[in-house]
């Protein structure tokens, strides 16, 4: 596929090659991609898909072996200054914040990021509600738990608004109601300041939440990528059929049916539409603690495409 270079495009990334000496397999391998300006990008894919050495490489914080990223239409090679200037980076892990309280990592941040010092104070205190830690504010980061510290590491990603940011797994360690706080302020940072959203996760069912286009990786390339309702028509008219049961005791399934296992005593099975009643009345219901029936979701989608397609590379649009 081709990529397409739009001229609101955020991020260009093309034939991107990433090898790491020793290995056989590169990290990353012809990646093309573009980012529009103000939308949500979510990149799918499991432990070792190559989803984290791809967002370092658009960070510069990881060289590539050869391809080239442009950041509004500027190489970030030869102009570095550009991340800083522009990009909200949440990493995995930062050691950075360990000799900071709370509000010192906010308040330094914003005023790095061009706040005078009392627009950066006013700044430290809207987000230390924005995030509701204001009960944080004086602890340091190694104090911290592991949920409280992912959230003061987006909470300084998106410091002095940036226009775009680039989060690592943000909803990781964090319990639902936590979640839900992350998408809420993602969804209202993206609304109200047209703020473009790159992340990383591989929990499919969160990124529905919030996805406008999915890339999903696999083995260092994109197996699929585009709007998340195309996607969907690609798979085709079918519905999710989740089966719970005693784990000794599976049910037996229509021999052309495939399952995968979620969890000991529950299954998937996706199935198409028309086949979904004589399915269900075929199935020995008094053996069964619970079924589910609902249209595929996105955590379909991407079984599909990492379990069923082998890696080819894949660009924008």
């Amino acid at each position: 596929m081709k990529v397409i270079y739009m001229s609101d495009s955020v991020y260009v990334v093309h034939d991107l090659v990433k090898q790491y000496p020793g290995q056989e397999q590169p990290a990353n391998k012809d990646i093309n991609l573009a980012i529009e300006q103000g939308e949500i990008f979510g990149i799918l894919g499991s432990n070792g898909a190559g989803k984290t050495t791809l967002v370092r490489q658009m960070v510069n914080l990881q060289r590539s072996t050869s391809g080239q990223i442009t950041l509004y239409g500027r190489d970030i090679r030869q102009h570095p200054y550009l991340i800083a200037q522009y990009v909200g980076y949440m990493p995995q892990d930062s050691e950075a914040l360990n000799n900071m309280s709370v509000s010192e990592a906010l308040y330094f941040t914003a005023h790095l990021r061009g706040m005078s010092r009392s627009d950066a104070r006013r700044e430290r205190d809207d987000l230390l509600k924005l995030w509701q830690v204001e009960e944080l504010r004086d602890k340091y980061s190694p104090r911290l738990s592991g949920g409280q510290k992912r959230i003061l590491r987006l909470a300084v990603a998106t410091a002095a608004c940036p226009p775009i940011l680039i989060l690592d797994e943000p909803t990781n360690d964090l319990d639902p109601q936590k979640r839900k706080l992350v998408w809420d302020v993602l969804r209202h940072l993206n609304s109200a300041y047209g703020t473009t959203i790159i992340f990383i996760t591989h929990d499919a069912i969160e990124a529905e939440k919030i996805v406008q286009r999915v890339g999903i990786m696999r083995q260092g390339s994109f197996v699929a990528m585009g709007p998340l309702a195309e996607l969907k028509r690609e798979v085709g008219e079918k519905m999710r059929l989740e089966l719970f049961f005693p784990a000794e005791s599976p049910p037996p399934l229509p021999a052309h049916l495939q399952y995968n296992e979620l969890a000991p005593g529950r299954w998937l099975v996706l199935l198409e539409r028309h086949e979904a009643g004589a399915v269900i009345d075929a199935l020995p219901l008094h053996t069964i603690d619970d079924f589910h029936l609902y249209s595929a979701t996105l955590e379909d989608i991407y079984l599909h495409y990492v379990t069923k397609h082998p890696a080819t590379t894949n660009a924008t649009r």
